[in-house]
C-alpha cells in the first residue's frame, strides 16, 4: 500500500500554483514566435533531419515582460515548494516518494513530467 502524506495546506497551494504557472508559461511559449528577436527564416537540410523555421517577428516588449513575470513566479514557487519546512519532517528514504505524491496531490499536470 502506498504511503499517504499529510501535506500542509500552504505547501499544497504552492504546488498547485506551480502547476498552473508552468501550464500557463508552456501555453504562452507555444503561441509566441520561435525567436525572441526578429530573425529571418531558414531551412537546413544538411543535418539528420530537416529543420525549417519561418521568419520570426520577435516578441513584443509586453510578451517578453509576460514571459519573464511567469518565469520569475515559477522560480519563486519552485524554491518555496522544494525548501518548505515540511521536508525536514520527512525521513530521507521517504522524501522522493513524498515529493512525487505532492506533485500528484491535485491530479497530474498536463504534459510530460518536469
Amino acid at each position: 500500500m502506498a504511503a499517504t502524506y499529510d501535506f500542509p495546506s500552504d505547501l499544497l497551494a504552492g504546488q498547485e500554483e506551480l502547476h498552473q504557472v508552468r501550464a500557463e508559461l508552456i501555453d504562452l511559449l507555444k503561441r509566441l514566435p520561435w525567436s525572441v528577436e526578429p530573425l529571418d527564416g531558414f531551412s537546413d537540410e544538411t543535418s539528420w533531419r530537416r529543420v525549417e523555421r519561418p521568419a520570426s517577428p520577435g516578441w513584443t516588449p509586453d510578451e517578453q515582460a509576460q514571459v519573464e513575470k511567469l518565469r520569475a513566479r515559477e522560480r519563486e514557487l519552485a524554491v518555496f515548494v522544494t525548501c518548505h519546512r515540511y521536508w525536514s519532517e520527512v525521513t530521507a528514504p521517504d522524501q522522493v516518494n513524498a515529493r512525487a505524491a505532492l506533485k500528484r496531490a491535485h491530479g497530474a499536470p498536463p504534459g510530460p513530467p518536469p
